[in-house]
């Protein structure tokens, strides 16, 4: 009887030891199940999320007047190109190489960016002061975010997605005040092309109602 009983309870050792060797196993798999639905997850999650930081980056850099972090971000190969307003030309909109970006911004070289919408001045300033003048007119860091989407959308030509297909972009945009009819909104939007497994910018468009 005696034996009988301790070989009921060797079975339940063993049994429960087969059972504790299994959880492990299947806790595992699941564990690698997992990990490969993050990794195979739609590639525009992944990748909105690493755009969202880069711009809060790049505003913040604009923001401090950090140039020369900002000027890490600038595609090492296509270098990047301003326009004043939606609507992009390549043929007047000032382009630079990082290189050049690194070496005109601590001079006074005065640049011809383009023309103010309604009175035609031509607007000249050095890189720093487009920059901090222009570019970051409006502190962007307190805006409305978007991916791929324009939220500021006026009576001027915006041919982003034209002039850089294939691309992603991100918009920072300030609604208008009542005062002015929500006509004084002002949006910046950085364009980005993935180079070496890291996002960087490729062009900064300005963008407001114009006439």
């Amino acid at each position: 009887m005696r034996k009988s009983f301790l070989a009921i309870l060797l079975l339940a050792a063993l049994s429960c030891e087969k059972k504790q060797d299994k959880s492990p196993i299947v806790s595992t798999d699941n564990l690698k199940r997992s990990n490969e639905r993050t990794d195979t997850k739609p590639e525009a999650f992944s990748k909105e999320v690493a755009l969202k930081k880069t711009n809060d980056e790049l505003l913040q850099a604009l923001k401090v007047g950090y140039y020369d972090v900002f000027a890490n971000y600038i595609h090492p190969e296509k270098g990047v190109r301003f326009s004043m307003y939606a609507f992009v030309n390549r043929n007047e909109d000032k382009h630079f190489s990082k290189i050049d970006f690194e070496k005109y911004l601590p001079t006074k070289t005065i640049f011809t960016w383009g023309s103010r919408d309604g009175s035609g001045e031509i607007y000249k300033a050095t890189l720093e002061q487009y920059l901090k003048n222009w570019v970051f007119k409006k502190d962007f860091t307190k805006s409305d975010y978007a991916f791929d989407t324009f939220l500021g959308t006026g009576n001027s030509l915006n041919n982003l997605k034209e002039i850089y297909p294939n691309t992603n972009f991100t918009e920072n945009y300030i609604p208008g005040s009542e005062k002015y009819s929500g006509m004084d909104w002002n949006a910046l939007r950085f364009v980005f092309e993935e180079f070496e497994g890291k996002y960087y910018v490729i062009a900064i468009i300005n963008d407001e109602w114009t006439i």
